[in-house]
């Protein structure tokens, strides 16, 4: 994000979720004000291409790591496959990859796994709202899979490789979207930074409400926006909201005010308050 902050010039950059150093795809950057959106982000649903190298198995779950058993795919069909994916449809338990930035007493598990200590991560609930065979060309077999924060798609890769019986490995990984946003808004690094360079990089800011426009929204009038932008509840209407009880607050004139979680039936509390625009 470095390159980020000399070419805007904007002190405060942050990114909605990291990304292995072998995919690819999108990353969303906030820019000031808009990286207090960040937390939302990174609770959104994402959509992955993945393809998993069957009959190979490594201690990083992906096709950097070191090979720790192989086995012959050639005996999987399709159809197998496709079976397979749906034991990870729903909220399932995985366990996450040895390498992952996850920590134990502080100290990234990556780390320990380096050192060469043993390193097991404890499994935890996730959410596989949606997982589809893509392609078939054995030992490679691709699926894309529509997910919730916190999952792992090396882990699906190692998991469906045992599942099959064979083993398996994440060979390819591609993010294609995050919340509203999808890669075929993306821009790549190398274009950003020309743009940078151009001084033209402004005409791909976004608004920061875009961030939760699949969110309900609210129209405040005078006495509640004022309330709302100096910190105290508001009376509104019970309102449908989105997870968490939030909702997204507008001024009369369209300016986005704030993020309001609803605190009691018809009252809802500014979580966060934005200046306008």
């Amino acid at each position: 994000m470095a390159f980020v902050r000399r070419g805007s010039g904007e002190r405060r950059v942050g990114h909605a979720g990291t990304l292995d150093p072998f995919a690819e795809g999108v990353l969303p950057v906030c820019l000031g004000q808009a990286t207090r959106v960040v937390e939302y982000l990174m609770d959104a649903h994402k959509t992955y291409r993945a393809v998993v190298r069957l009959g190979r198995e490594t201690d990083t779950y992906d096709r950097t790591g070191a090979t720790i058993a192989e086995s012959d795919a050639t005996a999987v069909r399709w159809k197998d496959f496709e079976l397979a994916l749906r034991d990870f449809e729903g909220e399932i338990e995985q366990v996450p990859p040895p390498f992952s930035a996850l920590k134990r007493d502080g100290v990234p598990l990556y780390k320990l796994a380096r050192a060469g200590q043993p390193v097991v991560a404890p499994p935890r609930r996730v959410n596989i709202f949606r997982i589809e065979a893509t392609s078939f060309e054995p030992p490679l077999a691709g699926f894309e899979v529509e997910c919730g924060k916190g999952t792992y798609i090396r882990s699906l890769a190692h998991d469906l490789g045992r599942v099959l019986g064979v083993g398996g490995c994440l060979e390819t990984l591609v993010r294609t979207r995050v919340g509203p946003f999808s890669i075929d808004r993306a821009v790549g690094v190398e274009t950003l930074r020309e743009e940078f360079d151009a001084g033209i990089w402004r005409e791909r800011l976004m608004a920061l409400d875009e961030v939760l426009l699949e969110w309900p929204a609210a129209v405040l009038g005078p006495d509640n926006e004022r309330r709302a932008r100096t910190g105290i509840a508001a009376e509104l209407a019970e309102l449908r909201s989105a997870p968490g009880g939030r909702l997204r607050a507008y001024s009369c004139a369209g300016d986005f005010v704030a993020v309001m979680r609803r605190e009691a039936p018809g009252r809802w509390r500014p979580e966060k308050v934005f200046r306008p625009a």
